[in-house]
């Protein structure tokens, strides 16, 4: 025996070590009870949890999207929003030109003199989540409450807003984001002329035609040059995705015919698109202090072209239960 280890520590030895290898041992045992080829079942279907001030959206314990409304954010966003066959992200954040591009996102500058859409300062302008919260979840569906107030340091607040969000898988080939907005004026409100302007996303650059993919709208019209300046139901971009070229997917915007606004689209062919009208104004849009509008789209994460996911479908659906 060492000098080094003591009878009684000698003594105990046996004890420890036989305690050692029951422990392991029944550790062995609850792992091979627990089969991890199958998602545990708390995980079937849509799922939702906070993660500080995200919310993380799964789906059969795959990624899907998350919501991200820090305070530290210029302004909230969807940031990923995954194809539902490769899982890779169909949108963009941070990616050049323009790396203050979010995802999906709801912006706007100039308004009111300030700018509550690229990244140059939060003085200049935020989108502040005051209230965050989950609604009604269900296997099939989640729904994300949010309450924004616009703000600027030194200035008055000139909206606030109120958003729900409904996720939805419709197919495995197709799966939703419903927005229904609400934004009231807290200040007499002028926008003039704006290309950055409210209701938007940044595609992935697989999809986008620098890259391959095809930019195109719900009447026929293709790449920037058919679809920008144009009125169409939907628009949006699809493209076979880098690493699974035997992969196609997409992601389309469809705005509510009872919009405020004509649906016509901002678009560009590197990934950036928006239903708003505001870069095509003869003058500018006004809204009085206390006014609301409701504004209301949809964004189809889908498999496929557009024909081959039934995106025309998709959107007639949408229009059955949002009268």
């Amino acid at each position: 025996m060492s000098d080094n280890v003591s009878r009684r520590s000698f003594l105990r030895y046996p004890f420890a070590l036989g305690a050692s290898l029951g422990m392991a041992g029944l550790l062995q045992q609850r792992a091979r009870a627990i089969d991890y080829t199958k998602p545990v079942p708390e995980a079937k279907g849509l799922t939702a949890y906070f993660n500080g001030s995200n919310v993380l959206i799964r789906n059969n314990n795959m990624p899907l999207t998350a919501y991200r409304a820090h305070n530290s954010l210029k302004y909230p966003y969807f940031s990923p929003v995954n194809g539902p066959v490769t899982g890779i992200s169909l949108t963009s954040e941070s990616a050049l030109p323009y790396p203050h591009h979010r995802g999906l996102w709801l912006g706007c500058q100039p308004l009111n003199g300030g700018d509550y859409w690229a990244d140059n300062s939060l003085n200049s302008g935020q989108i502040r989540a005051d209230d965050l919260s989950l609604g009604d979840t269900t296997v099939k569906s989640v729904i994300i409450n949010n309450r924004c107030t616009w703000i600027r340091k030194d200035a008055p607040s000139p909206f606030k807003d109120e958003r729900i969000f409904t996720i939805s898988v419709l197919d495995e080939k197709v799966w939703t984001i419903d927005a229904d907005l609400k934004i009231t004026a807290l200040e007499d409100v002028s926008i003039k002329k704006a290309k950055h302007s409210f209701f938007a996303i940044r595609a992935a650059s697989d999809i986008s035609p620098p890259y391959g993919g095809i930019l195109a709208n719900s009447q026929g019209g293709v790449g920037a040059k058919g679809t920008y300046g144009k009125e169409a139901e939907w628009c949006g971009y699809h493209g076979r995705r880098a690493g699974r070229p035997d992969i196609v997917e997409g992601i389309a915007v469809m705005t509510h015919p009872k919009n405020p606004f004509r649906p016509i689209w901002f678009t560009r062919d590197y990934g950036h698109l928006s239903p708003s009208p505001f870069n095509f104004l003869d003058k500018p849009w006004t809204i009085e202090k206390g006014r609301s509008i409701r504004l209301r789209y949809r964004v189809a994460l889908h498999a496929g072209t557009p024909s081959q996911a039934g995106l025309d479908k998709v959107y007639r659906q949408w229009l059955k239960e949002t009268p």
